[in-house]
């Protein structure tokens, strides 16, 4: 029964860690949209020499709006003692682009939004559901990511952020 308990917990272990993303060497040149169709290289949203965070979300995910709202309020402040851009891109399809514009417009984020309509970024940074976080040091590899959202996962954000921009 040991051997068995033993086997199944490496199981478990190595395939959750399967599933979480692994550092890049670069971040993926991957076509999105802007909210008015326009193409945009990913790696040109993450830039060099300077930490970002992705927020990945959908219209349809309440969780995910729950998260960026709250990221969106506290994230001016944060800006005032830690360097670092924040980025918002949806997974919603081309079917619901005006959706994504009227929300991110109606709530009036201080940050840019993008979507990925076919899910192409999605793919390329290996991961399964949203919402979904990242956060790209200075040399553009992933340093950290968080999925899933409770109250109070922002704070756990901002520490990460913290660190990675090496703010006291």
């Amino acid at each position: 029964m040991k051997k068995y308990l033993l086997g199944l917990v490496a199981f478990l272990s190595f395939s959750l860690v399967s599933f979480i993303p692994q550092s890049t060497s670069e971040v993926p040149n991957v076509n999105i949209k802007g909210l008015n169709g326009e193409n945009v290289d990913f790696s040109s949203v993450v830039k060099k020499g300077r930490v970002t965070v992705v927020s990945f979300w959908a219209t349809w995910c309440v969780p995910c709006k729950k998260e960026i709202n709250a990221m969106s309020d506290l994230i001016p402040e944060w800006q005032k003692t830690m360097d670092f851009d924040m980025v918002a891109v949806s997974i919603d399809d081309t079917r619901n682009m005006a959706k994504v514009k009227s929300y991110v417009n109606g709530q009036k984020w201080e940050f840019p939004a993008y979507i990925d309509p076919n899910q192409d970024l999605k793919r390329a940074l290996n991961f399964q559901s949203i919402p979904f976080a990242i956060i790209f040091d200075k040399e553009g590899k992933i340093a950290y990511t968080h999925s899933g959202y409770v109250e109070g996962d922002e704070f756990v954000l901002r520490d990460h952020i913290k660190e990675i921009v090496g703010a006291k």
